[in-house]
């Protein structure tokens, strides 16, 4: 199985409960992140824009002054796979250091 192969929903079940802070939204998983000031939450978007860099993967980012809205789907498969997960991971892991 590649990783831009899509998820079955048992799969992807099985995927969020190690990230509990991800929800599915059709065929995407989301999560918004509250940093403590906007310098902090840009940090994460710049953590955030080198593994995405790093995986040839990139989440849709919605920034408001500290909070920040990541939204993951692989376009080019048409729905969440394991990338979009190790990315969410990665996203979790950027948060946690800012916070």
């Amino acid at each position: 199985m590649s990783n831009r192969d899509l998820l079955s929903d048992e799969q992807l079940t099985a995927g969020l409960r190690t990230l509990p802070e991800w929800r599915r939204e059709g065929d995407s998983i989301a999560r918004t992140v509250q940093a403590k000031d906007f310098p902090a939450a840009i940090r994460v978007v710049v953590a955030v824009a080198e593994q995405a860099e790093a995986l040839d993967h990139h989440p849709d980012i919605d920034i408001r002054w500290r909070t920040l809205h990541f939204t993951l789907s692989t376009h080019s498969s048409g729905g969440i796979t394991a990338l979009d997960l190790k990315l969410a991971s990665l996203i979790d892991a950027s948060a946690a250091a800012e916070a």
